[in-house]
């Protein structure tokens, strides 16, 4: 698969990848215990990868129902993390996703009517999706570069359900 650059590729570019991103990475099912496991995938990757990282899966009723932080992360990769909730929630999409769609139009949160305090565009925040298309939760990371965060899930999510090749987006 091809990796990009969001120093030097287009709008148009980081679009394709991330909708291709989202696309792949659809489950059949998607119940608590899948969740758990899916949580757990995660950590350990946080664990193999020697990186400090929060993972939070919640419903998108808000429930959650998987939560980890690790040592050298905090409240504030909390308050990111529900901000990144709330972005996914509103777009039914990734929040690197609607990172992308603003980044050559200069939009803020608030010029999309949005609260900053309530809302972010960064990466970080990613559906998760039925084969169907509906969304059921949102699995969030939290505590490298926004673009590393939506890597670090895109991959775990990957690996998690035996896909081998994604779309790679790097700074």
């Amino acid at each position: 698969m091809k990796t990009i650059s969001i120093k030097t590729s287009t709008q148009a570019e980081i679009l394709d990848a991330v909708n291709l991103q989202e696309k792949s990475l659809r489950f059949e099912h998607f119940t608590n215990e899948d969740a758990w496991e899916l949580g757990k995938h995660l950590v350990e990757k946080v664990k193999t990868d020697g990186i400090e990282m929060a993972v939070n899966i919640r419903k998108v009723n808000g429930n959650t129902i998987f939560s980890y932080f690790s040592e050298g992360t905090n409240k504030m990769n909390e308050n990111w993390m529900n901000r990144k909730f709330n972005t996914v929630l509103m777009n039914e999409s990734s929040s690197f996703k609607q990172w992308a769609l603003n980044m050559e139009k200069n939009y803020s949160v608030e010029s999309m009517g949005m609260d900053q305090k309530e809302y972010v565009l960064c990466g970080g925040g990613f559906p998760i999706k039925l084969t169907n298309g509906e969304m059921v939760a949102v699995v969030l990371a939290s505590n490298l570069p926004h673009e590393q965060d939506h890597m670090f899930l895109v991959n775990g999510i990957a690996s998690f359900l035996g896909i081998e090749e994604v779309p790679q987006i790097n700074a």
